[in-house]
């Protein structure tokens, strides 16, 4: 897997702008493996949100210490890690390093299921983030380098269809085998199957259900990793650029940062998206946790109904976001604008609605209508990211792109609702009137009646408010996607026409 820079269309055949690069049919398969390798990302991550209770409540930990362990502790390296890795891939093969990010964090998820406490599982999740932070910028780059312009916004939806895809996965996934499948229920199917060997590594029949889930869905992904490095090429650089576009030498990172810094729509782009996704990672790392206490689930039941349910509309809504836009482009030059600001700022009360309803029956209708509407932002944000720039630094646009997203997003997210759960949990407690305190609540067996139900309606409201309140902040963000349709088409390298 070379990496090459196309000067021209090769004798004989269209310019690449006109055509992508190969034939439909391989394009498709690249774009569909690379979607699987971002199914693989989001797995790896929700993973751990999903299990949030499971293994708070195993490790004996608080909402603030989940919060960071879903999120400070994977976005420390996950955003810092981001930026270089793009540097590197503008200038060697792109393919060569997502094979090796995946496997990678593949490795570091199984590690997750054999954490002990705190420290333990903040380093699995650090490193975790080691590994994912080599997926994205180079994915795209290689998108951009396969899809002609006027189809790059519907490719980069398909692509992004990883992420509610891969929560869908992990909710499918985790709830059940928490639930069901036991330490010696493995044990005995890896002796059936005649793997003696696979026994001896592990005790397998003390494992928890959780710990099971992270083995479960992080050791598939070394196989792919595999499967991917003998299949898919690594594309020519700008082969599908139009034939006026420039074929620049690679820029500084400091050149590169300038110029973006001078594109007021990926700017507004950029900070809109953070905002969504401080949002949407934040309450999605408590999701299952609020339908366990709110509406008294079982794990399983929450997951089914956040990841099937939620991620199902989740996952319409991104790809509807990308086709859409490049079809809508031709005759609304700024969609890539506006629709992501209706989307989002049509949630807001639909996610309120949803969250404040008494069943999971009333809840589901308006949830479902929002999680397909507030995703309207991914596609677009992934086609500025990758337009807005020349072929060679666009691994580096979408790189701080993820930066900023995913340190606000990501990082502060599950981190700040954690805390803010807490803090509220806190004075719900302490308006009770009943003497109670956080550690007082986790001493069951010495608790009356009255200050059971105390501590178990204060854990569920102070996390219900919480979401509620970062639910409020997708209308801030459409505002920033409606400030970039100012200057989209200025800023654009790309058209989309």
């Amino acid at each position: 897997m070379t990496d090459t820079t196309a000067a021209s269309a090769p004798s004989g055949e269209q310019p690449g702008y006109e055509t992508g690069y190969r034939t439909k049919g391989y394009r498709a398969y690249v774009l569909g493996s690379l979607l699987v390798v971002y199914i693989f990302n989001f797995i790896d991550r929700s993973i751990f949100g999903i299990l949030t209770d499971p293994i708070r409540n195993s490790l004996n930990l608080e909402d603030w210490q989940m919060g960071l362990l879903g999120g400070l502790a994977f976005a420390t390296f996950y955003t810092t890690l981001g930026i270089p890795i793009a540097r590197v891939s503008e200038k060697t093969s792109r393919m060569m390093i997502i094979i090796l990010s995946l496997a990678v964090w593949s490795l570091m998820t199984v590690m997750c299921g054999l954490a002990v406490g705190f420290a333990s599982m903040f380093v699995c999740r650090l490193l975790v983030g080691v590994g994912e932070a080599g997926c994205t910028p180079p994915a795209q780059s290689v998108i951009a380098d396969y899809f002609k312009p006027g189809s790059r916004a519907t490719a980069a939806s398909i692509y992004a269809l990883g992420v509610p895809l891969g929560g869908m996965c992990a909710g499918l996934a985790a709830g059940p085998i928490n639930d069901y499948v036991t330490g010696e229920n493995v044990h005995t199917l890896l002796e059936g199957w005649g793997w003696s060997w696979a026994t001896g590594l592990l005790d397998w029949k003390s494992l928890e259900g959780w710990r099971i889930a992270f083995i479960a869905v992080g050791l598939p992904g070394l196989l792919f990793a595999l499967i991917i490095g003998l299949t898919v090429k690594e594309p020519p650089r700008g082969y599908t650029d139009p034939p006026n576009a420039s074929k620049p030498e690679r820029e500084t990172f400091g050149a590169a940062l300038k110029k973006l810094s001078k594109k007021p729509t990926y700017v507004h782009v950029v900070f809109g998206a953070a905002l969504a996704s401080f949002a949407g990672y934040g309450i999605a790392a408590f999701s299952t946790s609020f339908l366990l206490r709110t509406h008294e689930l079982s794990l399983t039941e929450a997951a089914l109904i956040f990841s099937l349910v939620l991620g199902l509309m989740a996952a319409i809504g991104v790809f509807l976001s990308g086709f859409l836009a490049d079809r809508l482009a031709k005759r609304y030059p700024t969609a890539l604008s506006w629709m992501p600001a209706l989307g989002m700022g049509l949630s807001v009360p639909l996610y309120w609605m949803g969250y404040l309803s008494p069943s999971v029956a009333l809840m589901l209708p308006p949830l479902m209508a929002a999680a397909m509407l507030h995703y309207f932002y991914l596609g677009p944000m992934y086609a500025v990211s990758a337009g807005v720039v020349d072929a060679r630094t666009r691994a580096t646009a979408v790189a701080i792109t993820l930066f900023v997203v995913n340190l606000i997003g990501l990082g502060l997210g599950p981190t700040l609702i954690g805390l803010l759960s807490t803090v509220l949990k806190t004075m719900m407690l302490s308006g009770a009137d009943l003497g109670l305190t956080l550690d007082l609540c986790k001493e069951t067996a010495s608790l009356s009646a009255d200050q059971a139900a105390a501590c178990t309606s204060a854990d569920a409201r102070g996390l219900q408010w919480s979401i509620i309140i970062f639910a409020t902040i997708y209308a801030w963000a459409a505002i920033h996607y409606l400030l970039a349709g100012k200057t989209l088409q200025r800023d654009m390298v790309a058209k989309t026409a």
